[in-house]
């Protein structure tokens, strides 16, 4: 993919393409279906996103995490400042803000998402399925209105179906990313505290409730995952609702709705058990090959 300008600027941009297909592989392979006037600037938000997606798990410690989300959040307020940043995504991020006059709010919205997520206590827990919404909402759909915005489509129906599909995206990802989370003692974040009461995982001792995850309770948390994964699927069939009144240019930008069917059927093919290894190989639990086709089949009926 050429970068355009300097040497420095494509160097940034072959940076955004290699963290993008080193660490989000699926959406990668959806951003290559974008028209190559789109590419650019949607490598460049997904990398912002990268970024900021995995500042807590590279840290060795929270607060290191915690302050290098801080550093984005400065960051972009510097962009729009066009105050210069030597770091490789910012530069693409700021040509991507200059070219297509991206929307601040959006990107602001995101990273003090994340911001927010990484301040709370390793007890503190959503309350419902409507708080995970809200984060996928924040840290998912805005990154797909930026996109939107950066090849110049602008429709409300766009962007109620990009709201849709990033909020089934965030709530599947969250569940594929339960184990990963367990291992770091996070998990508690993204279980909300009614379902895993209503499904035998929550414990209350000394004022304090903590979910357990013990052998013997994993149908109570398939039970949890299956519900999560319900409320995904309505997104995402709310989307495609809105698939015939979705401008043409729309539809490569909102398949991003294939990475989100692949996932829930496979999570449906091991009984919605997270920990099931299955759910960790290939692309999202299928052949990189059939992941591939379903994209390709998918982009080549100019559905979503």
């Amino acid at each position: 993919m050429n970068g355009g300008g300097s040497s420095s600027l494509r160097s940034a941009f072959s940076y955004c393409v290699q963290q993008v297909r080193n660490y989000d592989y699926h959406h990668y392979l959806c951003l290559l279906e974008l028209p190559p006037e789109m590419r650019k600037a949607a490598f460049a938000l997904r990398a912002f996103n990268v970024e900021t997606a995995r500042a807590m798990d590279v840290a060795s410690d929270p607060k290191i995490g915690l302050m290098r989300l801080l550093w984005w959040q400065e960051a972009v307020d510097k962009l729009y400042t066009k105050k210069p940043i030597n770091h490789p995504a910012a530069q693409a991020l700021f040509w991507a803000i200059s070219e297509h006059n991206i929307s601040k709010p959006w990107l602001k919205r995101s990273v003090e998402a994340r911001i927010r997520d990484a301040q709370r206590e390793v007890e503190d827990m959503p309350e419902s399925i409507e708080e995970l919404e809200k984060y996928a909402e924040d840290t998912v759909s805005t990154l797909l209105y930026n996109t939107l915005q950066a090849g110049g489509i602008s429709s409300t129906t766009a962007d109620h179906a990009a709201s849709h599909i990033g909020k089934a995206s965030g709530l599947v990802l969250l569940l594929k990313s339960l184990p990963y989370h367990c291992t770091r003692n996070r998990h508690q974040s993204y279980i909300p505290a009614k379902l895993a009461e209503k499904h035998g995982l929550l414990v209350k001792q000394g004022g304090r409730s903590e979910i357990l995850l013990d052998n013997d309770l994993r149908e109570g948390l398939s039970n949890v995952v299956f519900e999560i994964a319900s409320v995904a699927n309505a997104h995402l069939v709310k989307a495609r609702e809105l698939a015939g009144k979705v401008p043409k240019e729309a539809k490569p930008v909102l398949l991003h709705s294939v990475p989100v069917q692949v996932l829930l059927d496979s999570l449906n093919k091991v009984q919605f058990d997270v920990f099931d290894p299955r759910i960790q190989r290939g692309v999202l639990g299928v052949p990189p090959l059939l992941f591939q086709f379903k994209l390709k089949w998918y982009s080549w009926r100019a559905m979503f």
